[in-house]
Parts: C-alpha cells; sequence; structure tokens
C-alpha cells in the first residue's frame, strides 16, 4: 500500500488537483479497504461501464499526426512545412489544400503536422519523397 499511495500521490502535484483511478478486482477490494482505512478516508467505490459501452467502437479521428525528423535545430519552420505539402504540383503530386493541414508544431528535433485522415497518402508521399529547406527528412505516422 505504501507503493501504491506514493504513485497515486504524485497526482496533482504542486498545489494543483488531480484525480487517481484504481482498477481492483472483487478478490481486491480488502486491500483498498485497508488502505482506506489506513490514510482516514473512504474510497469511492465504481462500476465500471457495461460491456455493451465499452465494446462500442471509438470514432477514428478526422487527422492523423506526421513526425518529421527535423526541428528548430534544421531551422525548420511552420511555412516551410506548409509550403512543402502545398506546394505547387512536381514529380511528387499536386499539392494538398490548406484545409489538409491542421496544426504544425516544432521542437528542437522533430516536428509534428496534423493532415486529415483522406490526404495522408500524399502528405506522406510530398514529405518523404520531396525536400523541405533542400533537405529530405524522414516522415512517419504516428
Amino acid at each position: 500500500s505504501e507503493v501504491h499511495l506514493h504513485r497515486v500521490g504524485r497526482t496533482g502535484r504542486a498545489g494543483k488537483m488531480g484525480r487517481a483511478f484504481t482498477l481492483y478486482t472483487d478478490k481486491e477490494a480488502f486491500k483498498l479497504k485497508s488502505l482506506g482505512e489506513q490514510i482516514g478516508m473512504h474510497i469511492e467505490n465504481e462500476n465500471l461501464p457495461a460491456k455493451i459501452v465499452l465494446n462500442k467502437t471509438v470514432p477514428r479521428p478526422a487527422m492523423i499526426t506526421l513526425q518529421i525528423n527535423g526541428g528548430k535545430k534544421q531551422k525548420i519552420r511552420p511555412g516551410d512545412i506548409l509550403g512543402a505539402l502545398t506546394g505547387d504540383a512536381d514529380l511528387h503530386g499536386a499539392g494538398l489544400q490548406g484545409s489538409d493541414v491542421g496544426k504544425i508544431k516544432i521542437t528542437a528535433t522533430s516536428s509534428y503536422v496534423a493532415i486529415k485522415r483522406e490526404a495522408i497518402k500524399q502528405a506522406l508521399s510530398k514529405l518523404q519523397t520531396g525536400k523541405i529547406k533542400g533537405r529530405t527528412f524522414k516522415v512517419r505516422s504516428l
């Protein structure tokens, strides 16, 4: 119970609120009761949703994130990525529409760009075979 308390205690650190959830089986219920007595709190029990809810198909997101192995250290900016994706037709096909491209985030060594699901193959092709700032970079979907 000490290890569990330590891990749960890391939720909502530095004066911030947080919630911790502990999943357990009926065989482990005594441990939770003992833990509650140890800390002097009543731990609320709540059942998981019904299987019909858990088995529902999760809707697919409208966009997929691509990771480019280049970032601020390679002097890449969001406009460079947008230009590589939406640029005029070339050997790698016509450019994407600006509306097919979502948020672009640049970190020190990687860049991330959200692409509409319908345009993902075209975006991958443009980025894998094309150039950003005159260089080719490895690209993968997350």
